[in-house]
């Protein structure tokens, strides 16, 4: 069944525009506490990134879970991992974030977790959004749920991100230039990396409710690859607006990406014998990571964009490493979801242990030049695509003139009216005339 309400994670909108409204804000609350509460005398867990608009979003689901009989914990501005680790911690039912997670301020967001800390499957969502559609009915007073709030969330999520790295393992000596996007990380990052000893220069730590992840954070870099130069720092590291994400700079300023960290840090784990199996990508990962890893040895394979794509294969395969270019990495052996810190810390764990910069680190991975070019097609176009012989020709000769040093990916957007022609080859000028080549013929074909 198709859904109504959700995305590929959760709920995400227009503050204001439907669902984005108070009002079906606290429906959705009140049809989660009937879905995953009804039966649990154990709370749900709410946290939030720094929007303004979370303040209105968390009153409204607090409402509806009431009405539902479910009690609920509420943390405050936490990160989104964090969410996940006290939704398993504090023995709750579920886990809530209010987070648009790399958006601007005027977009939010819901966000679930199961009692497990983990994504919800796509019944479990099903289910809630049938119930969204029912009448709106209040348990009787005497079964109201209650709400109380966790003074101590920040303390213990702080001290389970150190817990992760090995015990004595200290980051004495570095210096680290931090963007924390204005988001659900100001407080905790900082605090973290100076306790485990780094001299930590940070920015994006003053939230205002409207500057979340405005001109900084892991989607827009420079911020902190400027703040890496102008502070004299060892490297950088950017987290985005809800903490799930991160990127690194070297000591230079050059940009890190995700592709990048998870190369690091699979080489690291196969090096120590505690990578079992291989890493899962998705379709947009670089061809020079599927390539480096190729040639190590290490099993790869690729999965739709998106963390729950991700974790599914990791679960089907039995192994704890994926992630994409985004710096939404996965490591199943420190946590159940993707988390920028705890990702992080992987990162910095490695430079420790090795003695080496992140510049010698990420040496063994070569990028290959990618052109993306999106072609606007008509909003019926899909079907079109799908069935076309022309593209599906046109793509099999590119291939063909690729010859194995690179790939192609066409797929719509799920979000615009576009076909999102993608090309990765080891020359840059072949990639950008093949790239251009192609999206000549989806235009000529879907009449974009």
């Amino acid at each position: 069944m198709r859904r109504k309400y959700f995305g590929t994670d959760g709920v995400r909108g227009r503050v204001g525009e439907p669902p984005i409204t108070a009002d079906w804000i606290l429906k959705l609350g009140r049809a989660v506490g009937i879905v995953l509460a009804r039966d649990d005398k154990r709370a749900v867990v709410i946290g939030k990134d720094t929007r303004v608009s979370g303040y209105m979003f968390e009153s409204a689901l607090e409402a509806g879970l009431a009405a539902s009989g479910a009690n609920v914990l509420l943390l405050g501005p936490m990160p989104t991992p964090a969410v996940a680790y006290l939704t398993r911690t504090l023995y709750a039912c579920a886990g809530i974030v209010i987070s648009a997670s790399h958006n601007s301020f005027e977009d939010n967001g819901i966000k679930f977790f199961s009692a497990n800390g983990e994504k919800l499957s796509d019944d479990v969502e099903q289910a809630i959004e049938n119930e969204i559609d029912e009448p709106f009915v209040t348990v009787n007073s005497a079964h109201m749920g209650k709400a109380a709030r966790v003074d101590d969330a920040a303390g213990r999520y702080i001290e389970f991100c150190k817990g992760t790295m090995p015990f004595g393992t200290l980051l004495s000596g570095m210096r680290i230039a931090l963007d924390c996007a204005n988001g659900a990380t100001y407080k905790v990052a900082p605090a973290i990396l100076r306790e485990l000893g780094a001299k930590v220069h940070v920015i994006g730590n003053t939230p205002d409710g409207m500057n979340i992840n405005d001109r900084c954070g892991s989607t827009q870099p420079k911020a902190m690859q400027e703040h890496v130069l102008q502070s004299g720092a060892d490297l950088g590291i950017a987290l985005d607006g809800d903490g799930d994400r991160v990127v690194f700079s070297d000591g230079d300023g050059e940009l890190v990406d995700g592709d990048e960290l998870l190369y690091i840090i699979a080489c690291a784990r196969k090096a120590a014998g505690t990578l079992p199996g291989g890493v899962v990508g998705t379709v947009m990962t670089n061809f020079g990571l599927e390539t480096a890893f190729a040639n190590l040895g290490i099993p790869f394979i690729r999965t739709a964009v998106g963390d729950r794509h991700i974790h599914r294969a990791l679960i089907e395969h039995g192994w704890i490493l994926g992630g994409e270019a985004s710096g939404h990495l996965l490591s199943l052996d420190r946590t159940s979801t993707g988390d920028g810190i705890v990702s992080a810390l992987q990162v910095l764990e490695i430079m420790a242990q090795s003695g080496k910069s992140l510049k010698e680190l990420r040496q063994g991975m070569k990028k290959f030049p990618q052109v993306m070019i999106n072609v606007p097609v008509s909003a019926g176009a899909r079907k079109v695509f799908q069935d076309s012989d022309t593209i599906n020709r046109a793509m099999l000769d590119v291939e063909a003139e690729l010859n194995g040093q690179g790939r192609v990916i066409l797929r719509p957007s799920g979000t615009e009216p576009l076909i999102r022609v993608t090309l990765e080859g080891a020359d840059l000028s072949q990639v950008q005339r093949l790239a251009e080549q192609l999206a000549d013929t989806v235009r000529a074909e879907l009449g974009g």
